[in-house]
């Protein structure tokens, strides 16, 4: 089994101490985010979970308990996000130097291939547009390309919920530009770059296809075969494995005003703020009467080296 911690929100910057809780105590409960009447209770033995994904835009917080997950002989990588922008977009980070300075000793720490750099979603606008995108990629993919073997890049969806001027479509000129531009930069820097989640083929600009939650990326982690089927509940053309998320909607507190997962920083602030750091769920409780269902889950490793 692998779990995501998580596309839903950002755990190691806000939550790691109820994540390491929960290592300790050996379960979590989730909540099915479609259907509030399920819960599960998923296994959080390292005999069990072949692999824990992190997703964060700031590890610094979950860092000083890497040994203790280490000891427990828990293997994990992180999808790192780290863009150009500023307050204007990601309204509650730090400043980005201090940000990538963490991006460096969290590979110095872990290994090139457990840090994954994402930059992404790509927003061009008025702020931001295709020159300063280059200007800015260039710039922060010499610095990081020592710390990484992989760029992930996707350029931004409009999701209904979007309600600011500031993300606009991108059109397809500017899309084959900056992959253009990324790709060949990437391959100087020596560095893979792959595309999240889109439906061009950017193949013929040196970028692959992702997969975020990547079967040889966990195999290599791992030290031997994992067998992960397709992961059917994400967008089309995403390539991840299946996972087991263990995260919450509305109760990220970076304040991107591009988020999927949060439909307004004050719904995810009170969340937040609802969080108990020992609770089974990452926010909120099981009511009495509440049936919480023992997920089936089992490790997929096997025994021969991965291929």
């Amino acid at each position: 089994m692998i779990i995501s911690a998580s596309r839903r929100t950002d755990i190691p910057a806000y939550y790691p101490e109820w994540f390491m809780k929960r290592i300790r105590t050996g379960f979590v409960l989730t909540r099915n985010p479609m259907n509030r009447a399920q819960l599960s209770r998923i296994p959080l033995s390292p005999d069990i979970v072949d692999c824990i994904v992190f997703w964060t835009k700031d590890a610094a917080n979950i860092m000083p308990h890497l040994d203790e997950l280490d000891a427990r002989g828990f293997n994990y990588y992180f999808q790192f996000t780290l863009t150009p922008y500023g307050r204007d977009l990601e309204r509650n980070l730090r400043p980005k130097a201090d940000i990538m300075d963490t991006f460096a000793a969290l590979s110095k720490r872990v290994g090139r291939q457990r840090a994954v750099w994402r930059y992404d979603p790509i927003v061009v606008n008025d702020t931001y547009t295709v020159e300063r995108h280059k200007a800015e990629f260039s710039r922060m993919c010499r610095i990081l390309a020592p710390y990484t073997d992989t760029v992930v890049i996707s350029f931004v969806d409009m999701y209904p919920k979007l309600k600011t001027d500031a993300v606009r479509p991108i059109d397809a000129i500017e899309a084959a530009q900056l992959a253009e531009f990324i790709g060949k930069i990437a391959k100087e820097c020596g560095i893979t770059a792959a595309a999240c989640c889109e439906t061009a083929d950017l193949t013929k600009f040196g970028i692959t296809r992702s997969s975020c939650i990547d079967r040889g990326r966990i195999e290599k982690i791992c030290g031997c075969a994992v067998d992960l089927a397709a992961d059917k509940n994400q967008r089309p053309g995403c390539g991840c494995a299946a996972s087991v998320d263990i995260g919450a909607y509305n109760t990220c507190l970076n304040g991107c005003v591009y988020c999927y997962a949060t439909d307004s920083f004050a719904s995810a602030r009170r969340r937040y703020d609802s969080h108990r750091p020992d609770g089974e769920l990452l926010v909120g409780a099981a009511a009495d009467g509440e049936k919480i269902a023992d997920r089936k889950v089992k490790s997929d490793k096997r025994s021969s080296p991965p291929v």
